[in-house]
């Protein structure tokens, strides 16, 4: 760990910690996904470009969700915003598993 590191650490602790609470439930959300739906509605049957192309499409659909919800300062019928928030994370996290060649192995 850096001085840095340590220094955010320090000064911070109660963001730090809320950040790790966050990354903890993140994970369990993937974790719930994946049992649901399996690596085969990312891999796209193998094909490295289309889903890439696919994640994309799905981060542009959350994000258009959240701009709508947040527009209209509607209240969601079936997932609440922090919701859309941690699946966005979750792409993020899927996008870089599966360029790293990582994804559903």
């Amino acid at each position: 760990m850096t001085m840095t590191d340590k220094n955010v650490l320090n000064n911070y602790p109660e963001t730090c910690a809320e950040y790790d609470l966050v990354v903890s439930q993140i994970r369990e959300l993937f974790l719930k996904k994946q049992g649901d739906y399996g690596p085969n509605n990312i891999s796209m049957g193998g094909d490295l470009e289309l889903a890439k192309i696919a994640i994309v499409i799905r981060i542009n659909d959350k994000v258009q969700r959240l701009l709508n919800l947040l527009k209209s300062d509607a209240t969601p019928n079936n997932e609440p915003i922090e919701d859309s928030f941690m699946d966005l994370a979750n792409y993020g996290i899927m996008a870089m598993i599966l360029l790293r060649g990582k994804w559903g192995k």
